[in-house]
């Protein structure tokens, strides 16, 4: 029974893991785990290589020696990109990656801010914590998942099925499917035991099942709120002259540019706008987004006293209306993330009671009437042992 219990552990554990790993490549940030695709921080972290991603919210401003997340601007095109930090300027961080003779900044890369920071890479003894080939794995599952999102939206004429979001319904669809074929199965055989009870001795037990189907909710919810969402930059340049576009403006002055913030999905969302720059002012929310809606927020920007060109980023959290627009509100005051905390909560325990409730309790009967086969079992062993 215990090796049995530490089998089971270990699959719950890798599979918290894969589902950590592919939920953070498909959201664009990393979900407490990140990998490395390049060799650029070798020997560190080997190509492939996974590693314990700390939200920059938990870790508070980095240091010189730390293995950062960030929001690269020019880097492999842009995108996240994980190197460690050398040195701190007045205009912010300097990083390069382990394997490579100069930094990201003798390059096109502008010096790093704190709202491009994602994560920080767990160090024990300023040795970073890595699970080998980890990354490998949900690479080759990403890679998949994409081939079967094309199948699908070329096959069905849906483009719904494409990007983030496309993952999400396909999972919810699937999971549904699933929960819907196992009720109807149990409804029409009242009288036998269905699948699950069966194998009830192999692990498998409708509170795991429940459990599952509310995880693929909140990856789904998850996804919803986060993949839009995140840090935003925009290309302020301070002139000697004022300028139609919105973005070059003249030293010293301040003018206005929009956000928009798109909501794709069928539920609304609450978003909030917060400053990561000392360029633009303040921040702007709640705003509410309705399905299929755009909202245009304004940012009021200030170009600094010295010409040249200051980037300048924004931090975008958006919420799915689920709760009473006060209470997101109260939430939001605690912590930013606190209202999305309260949602996926909310979500994953009404999920998980209504999967029990789709799935039904186990029969007391059914756990009677197998003890007592065991116990016929074991005595028909000893008798004829006897």
């Amino acid at each position: 029974m215990i090796r049995q219990g530490v089998g089971k552990g270990v699959q719950g554990l890798l599979l918290v893991v894969l589902v950590a790993l592919v939920a953070g490549q498909l959201l664009g940030q990393p979900i407490l785990l990140g990998f490395v695709e390049t060799g650029s921080m070798e020997p560190t972290i080997e190509t492939g290589d996974g590693f314990v991603a700390i939200p920059s919210e938990l870790t508070g401003p980095p240091e010189s020696g730390d293995v950062v997340v960030f929001e690269a601007e020019e880097i492999e095109g842009g995108g996240l990109t994980t190197h460690r930090i050398v040195d701190e300027t007045g205009q912010g961080y300097v990083t390069r990656g382990d394997a490579n003779p100069f930094t990201d900044q003798d390059g096109d890369e502008p010096p790093v801010q704190d709202g491009q920071i994602v994560a920080t890479a767990l160090q024990v003894n300023n040795e970073v914590v890595t699970i080998p080939s980890l990354g490998t794995a949900v690479m080759t599952v990403g890679e998949t998942l994409e081939g079967v999102q094309r199948w699908l939206a070329a096959t069905l004429g849906f483009r719904v099925f494409l990007g983030t979001s496309g993952v999400a319904y396909l999972l919810l669809a699937v999971s549904l499917l699933l929960y819907g074929l196992e009720t109807v199965r149990e409804r029409r055989q009242p009288s036998r035991r269905s699948s699950i009870e069966d194998d009830r001795d192999d692990g498998i037990d409708p509170r795991v099942l429940a459990g599952t189907f509310a995880l693929v909710v909140v990856v789904a919810a998850s996804a919803a709120m986060l993949a839009p969402a995140g840090t935003h930059s925009y290309d302020v340049v301070s002139a000697e002259f004022d300028s139609d576009q919105s973005l070059i403006i003249e030293q010293g002055t301040t003018a206005e540019t929009p956000h928009p913030i798109p909501n794709g999905g069928v539920v609304p969302v609450v978003a909030y706008v917060e400053s990561e720059s000392e360029t633009v002012d303040g921040g702007v929310g709640p705003v509410t987004v309705g399905p299929r809606e755009t909202e245009d927020v304004t940012l009021t920007v200030t170009a600094p006293e010295e010409t040249g060109y200051y980037p300048a980023y924004v931090t975008e959290y958006r919420f799915l209306y689920l709760l009473p627009l006060p209470v997101l509100d109260a939430l939001y005051d605690l912590h930013p993330w606190t209202p999305f905390v309260a949602i996926v909560s909310l979500l994953g325990g009404g999920f998980y009671w209504l999967g029990r409730r789709l799935l039904g309790p186990a029969d007391p009967r059914t756990r009677t009437k197998r003890v007592r086969n065991r116990r016929k079992k074991t005595r028909s062993n000893l008798r004829r042992r006897n």
